[in-house]
């Protein structure tokens, strides 16, 4: 796997942030995009064989505004939709170990149900900082800043607008070994109360050996804090078809992010060995998911889950594995690797059979579970955590991929 460094690259000044920002409100998606997209509604034609990237219709806003759908595929019968409402995954269809196919991301298929059902964050593009900011505030710079709180009393996935509940613009993208699409967004300074003029793109694409890659950028022309995210949700077994509690995760991290009773991190780090946390050998979700531990309580009070952060043992090295997760009985497995220093592992502990999802399914308590790639949550609030501060004019990166296999 090509290695991507997790390091902000510094630009020219305010004027690489005024030319990103410019770029992202005239047209529809960036000139790199442009360069090795295809100039009508599908690409692919000089891609490997068998991958492609079409466009069609998918929705429209409340307002008519028009939704679009990319619909990536490969030679292995993988397919990957991807809308432009807040940039969001909305299906991944990926062949069993008999070839049986099935839809094992969480979605709807309309744009009313993503809105009405905003708090469940499906698939979406998470900023402009994901996970939970304590008290709704932080300081920067000796400025304090003041943030909708949207989650008890703290600031969750970028507040009450974050760039799940925005249009995005979009390109196809056709590099000859991958087909995606490209995707921008222009967040105006104190949107959300966050500081700085902020220009992010955000490209997924799909190869052959069935990598899916979300690449982000952005770039400030104030000091901020950002922590961008992907919210998808998996059932290997497909969406619909039950709980994960049988699917069996490994995370490679020895240490997580205690938590109080409002799911902010004491600002510790605890081992995970000998409690309900430590996947660092592969275990069945469910196995301690009911296990007497006041951690497993504060996430999930009623019935048990898991919400947390786990300190990835990779470093930032994006070749090495940081987590899997197995479905003993369709072989389906998904890999992440990421060069970001934690993962939220979440088991949509809210989900209770009321939610329809895409093509009808019922989801259930545990239906899903996520695997976020991300900076520590609460971050400008710890100063012992890696930070999340981007100055101005330099440039945030991120690059998370998600292999899909059979076992």
């Amino acid at each position: 796997m090509t290695s991507t460094s997790d390091s902000h690259h510094s630009l020219r000044g305010l004027g690489a942030a005024a030319a990103l920002a410019g770029t992202l409100i005239v047209g529809p998606a960036s000139a790199a995009a442009a360069n090795d997209a295809s100039t009508d509604r599908s690409a692919g034609d000089n891609a490997a064989p068998h991958l492609a990237v079409s466009e069609s219709d998918f929705d429209k806003t409340p307002n008519g505004q028009q939704i679009a759908r990319y619909h990536l595929t490969n030679r292995n019968g993988m397919a990957v939709d991807i809308i432009t409402f807040g940039a969001r995954i909305q299906s991944i269809t990926v062949p069993d170990e008999n070839g049986k196919q099935a839809d094992v991301a969480l979605g709807f298929d309309n744009v009313k149900d993503y809105i009405d059902n905003q708090s469940v964050y499906f698939g979406a593009i998470i900023g402009r900082y994901g996970n939970r900011i304590a008290g709704g505030t932080f300081k920067l710079d000796g400025k304090t800043y003041n943030l909708p709180k949207n989650n008890g009393p703290n600031t969750l996935h970028g507040g009450t607008q974050g760039f799940d509940q925005k249009v995005w613009a979009a390109s196809p993208i056709d590099t000859g070994n991958a087909v995606g699409v490209e995707l921008t967004h222009f967040s105006p300074d104190g949107t959300m109360g966050f500081p700085g003029n902020l220009a992010v793109t955000v490209r997924y694409t799909l190869d052959n050996n069935n990598d899916l890659r979300i690449r982000y950028s952005a770039v400030s022309d104030k000091d901020t804090v950002i922590n961008l995210t992907n919210h998808v949700y998996f059932n290997l077994a497909g969406a619909g078809s039950g709980d994960v509690l049988d699917q069996v995760a490994m995370i490679n991290a020895d240490q997580f992010t205690p938590i109080d009773k409002t799911l902010i991190p004491t600002g510790k780090l605890k081992p995970v060995k000998g409690t309900p946390l430590d996947f660092i050998t592969p275990t069945p979700i469910g196995k301690n998911i009911h296990a007497d531990n006041q951690q497993l309580k504060y996430a999930e009070p009623k019935q048990g889950g898991y919400d947390f952060n786990w300190v990835l043992n990779t470093k930032g090295n994006i070749d090495d594995l940081a987590a899997r997760v197995t479905d003993p009985k369709s072989g389906r497995t998904v890999e992440m690797y990421t060069d970001q220093p934690g993962v939220q592992f979440y088991t949509s502990n809210f989900l209770d059979g009321s939610l329809k999802g895409a093509h009808g399914n019922t989801l259930g308590h545990w239906g899903g579970f996520t695997l976020e790639a991300q900076h520590y949550p609460d971050s400008p609030n710890q100063p012992d955590f890696p930070s999340t501060t981007l100055k101005a004019g330099e440039k945030y990166t991120q690059t998370t991929v998600y292999r899909f296999l059979p076992e």
